[in-house]
């Protein structure tokens, strides 16, 4: 890497960049572990095949709203009821409430000690229901309750309803 001079003063360069062979290798494995809400929802618009997604908080939470086809499958109970509520071949999508929890990341821990393919849904309920994708209220594994229309958060996504194309 060419040697820049760095200010004294700089937060953001006081450690320097990666190298870029190094950066693209960081990226490209953060990519195989994580998917985003909006990628998610695109995905099972489209009816995508062998993608099964799952819902990791608790009973109360899963009642208050969860993602339209969802499964409920608590974190705690992977390890029991996944071999027989999940197909092998299928990739798991966990999520749970949002960044400031790491309960999609102990689901997707949990999957991966089983032996599926899984990625976390970052952002998690948070973000699908601030960028105004319907969720879906009710008690049930597999959901069968209400669909709620969510309004679209400005700061989070926008307004058109359009991706950002990110």
């Amino acid at each position: 890497m060419t040697d820049i001079a760095v200010p004294n003063d700089s937060a953001v360069l006081r450690v320097p960049a990666a190298e870029p062979d190094v950066a693209a290798a960081h990226y490209a494995a953060r990519l195989a572990f994580e998917a985003d809400v909006s990628d998610v929802h695109a995905d099972l618009e489209a009816g995508v095949p062998g993608l099964v997604v799952v819902d990791s908080r608790s009973d109360e939470a899963w009642a208050q709203g969860h993602l339209p086809g969802a499964l409920h499958l608590p974190t705690a109970r992977i390890a029991e009821l996944a071999p027989t509520l999940v197909d092998r071949s299928s990739t798991v999508v966990t999520y749970c409430w949002g960044p400031g929890c790491n309960g999609a990341t102990r689901a997707a821990l949990a999957f991966a000690r089983l032996g599926y393919a899984v990625k976390e849904m970052i952002g998690g309920y948070e973000y699908w229901v601030r960028e105004g994708f319907d969720t879906e209220s009710g008690a049930g594994a597999t959901g069968s309750g209400e669909l709620v229309r969510n309004p679209v958060d400005p700061l989070t996504a926008p307004q058109s309803g359009i991706a950002c194309a990110c």
